[in-house]
């Protein structure tokens, strides 16, 4: 039976694509995006998460791992992953909840079970579900057994990815959504692999291969302070959509909702010490897309 790793399954989600939607996040992703505010999305695996804050240094962690893949270093907690087994058996005799996990796997029908309690919702806000990351369609054989059973329930189906995925699967996968948001984070492939840890190419081609099929496509670009969040950017931006004949763009201003996560992960975080942003410090750079006859909105 298929499994897919998952970390979260969100209901009432407004904000990954059209009306009340479920959100199914997928874990994994081939991007290492600096500014990430689901860091535990990234590992292919189950992650362990550590809140310092809870811990009492009872120690009894590290006495009950089997695999001996815990250890204390000046009372700060760390896991060696080649040897976890991510058996849980830490975060569950944790005995302040200092502990807890990421990602579990599911089988498609436990999923579409959890899709269809909201169908009320979805038909009345013409709404569905969204398939999320981390990046889905790096778990395509479970992705592909999804939507099939989806689509057999007449749910609208969309998908928020990175492009970043190997055309045939990318081609393959495309017709399955009645939408793909589609991500893209700068138009200059060496600084596009210094933030992200990949070049755009693949992604920019896959985008194209999209516009030119008539699958429906929604260009979103995440704002990042540093990155991409400056005029000369926004231009830059339009001058590549007008080539790929793109009218509607969406704007994710940066946040800080996924700071926490890396302390947790005890990873360190480059945005850290950023402002978030808000549509009112992004009108001026909005206006650059619409002044050229792009839709662009929040």
């Amino acid at each position: 039976m298929t499994k897919a790793l998952i970390f979260n399954m969100q209901k009432f989600s407004i904000h990954d694509g059209p009306g009340i939607r479920t959100t199914i996040f997928f874990k994994g992703c081939p991007l290492k995006c600096l500014w990430c505010s689901n860091p535990e999305s990234q590992d292919t695996s189950i992650q362990i998460l550590y809140d310092q804050k809870k811990c009492v240094h009872c120690m009894t962690c590290l006495h009950t791992c089997p695999n001996k893949a815990i250890q204390f270093l000046q009372d700060q907690f760390y896991i060696d992953t080649k040897a976890c087994s991510h058996c849980l058996t830490c975060v569950h005799n944790c005995i302040n909840q200092a502990l807890s996990y990421e990602g579990e796997y599911k089988t498609i029908e436990e999923i579409v079970d959890f899709c269809l309690q909201d169908v009320e919702f979805y038909e009345e806000s013409n709404g569905g579900v969204t398939l999320s990351g981390g990046e889905a369609l790096c778990q395509p054989q479970a992705v592909h057994e999804l939507c099939s059973e989806l689509k057999k329930h007449k749910i609208h189906i969309a998908v928020e990815t990175t492009g970043y995925i190997e055309s045939q699967i990318f081609q393959e996968s495309a017709a399955l959504f009645d939408l793909l948001l589609f991500d893209v984070k700068h138009y200059d492939s060496n600084i596009h692999q210094k933030m992200t840890g990949v070049s755009n190419e693949k992604i920019l081609k896959n985008l194209s291969w999209a516009l030119n099929n008539n699958i429906e496509v929604l260009v979103r670009i995440p704002v990042i302070p540093g990155f991409n969040a400056e005029i000369k950017d926004a231009k830059r931006f339009v001058s590549l959509f007008q080539k790929m004949g793109i009218k509607k763009v969406q704007l994710l201003p940066f946040h800080q909702f996924g700071q926490n996560k890396y302390s947790l992960l005890n990873r360190e975080y480059a945005y850290k010490d950023t402002k978030a942003l808000y549509p009112e410090d992004l009108q001026e750079y909005q206006n650059i897309f619409t002044q050229e006859d792009i839709d662009c909105f929040f």
